[in-house]
């Protein structure tokens, strides 16, 4: 395959790169906490053979996480808790701290604030949640101080990566922080509500046709590319 072939090929890896996160966001559209994600694209410049030849190609490894604020929907539910502004909740997981925008908690059977998956949730010094099993009344203050029955309990942390660079998501709706996370002590809690996700479906499926189109146009000029060196060879051959 010749340079220009090259230069193409590279571009339709990225734009299937591309299209698999705007399924991905798709799929997630509805997913509580969930936040958007997009592929970054840059120019990788080779030297060739020759004075003054370089190969250009496109890269599209580095994946873009939208933060935005995503709205939010009141569930009532006592141990439903959502941000307002920046900050994550940080969960314990097997595989070390997770951060999370996702805020719908159930105690487990020994009293713990859980995810849906089972990771605890932990509190601003990096401890569990612990929520007595009688409690009749469970509060939650903006600034994340946790009460049962008038009695505190835990005050919920917020947190963010130390390096907003060496964020990662690395499933659902968990972002591994790439190191200890900072305490976030300006965020705003509120009970009784969930984040929804901040993905705009018809923002993603206006992308997927761009995206379509565009891998569509590469694969054209690859055929067309194809044609043109065989045509040649062909030509070649019968001067020979």
């Amino acid at each position: 395959m010749d340079s220009t072939g090259y230069t193409a090929l590279t571009r339709q890896v990225g734009l299937m790169r591309e299209m698999q996160s705007v399924a991905h966001n798709i799929a997630n559209a509805s997913t509580a906490g969930y936040r958007r994600e997009g592929v970054i694209f840059s120019e990788h410049v080779a030297a060739l053979e020759g004075p003054g030849d370089s190969l250009s190609m496109a890269n599209a490894h580095v994946r873009n996480i939208d933060l935005s604020q995503a709205p939010l929907t009141q569930t009532n539910g006592q141990f439903d808790f959502a941000i307002e502004g920046e900050g994550f909740f940080l969960l314990e997981t097997p595989q070390g701290q997770r951060l999370t925008r996702a805020g719908s908690f159930t105690p487990n059977a020994d009293g713990e604030l859980v995810s849906p998956d089972g990771h605890r949730l932990l509190d601003g010094g990096g401890a569990p949640v612990f929520v007595p099993p009688d409690a009749a009344t469970v509060a939650l203050a903006s600034d994340g101080t946790l009460s049962a029955d008038g009695q505190l309990l835990a005050q919920i942390g917020l947190f963010l990566p130390a390096d907003p660079n060496k964020l990662t998501h690395v499933a659902g709706t968990l972002f591994d922080p790439g190191g200890a996370p900072d305490p976030y002590l300006e965020g705003t809690m509120l009970q009784g509500f969930v984040e929804q996700s901040n993905v705009s479906a018809i923002t993603e499926i206006t992308r997927m046709i761009e995206v379509q189109r565009a891998y569509e146009l590469g694969q054209n000029f690859l055929n067309q590319e194809d044609e043109r060196i065989r045509s040649a060879v062909r030509t070649l051959s019968g001067n020979s």
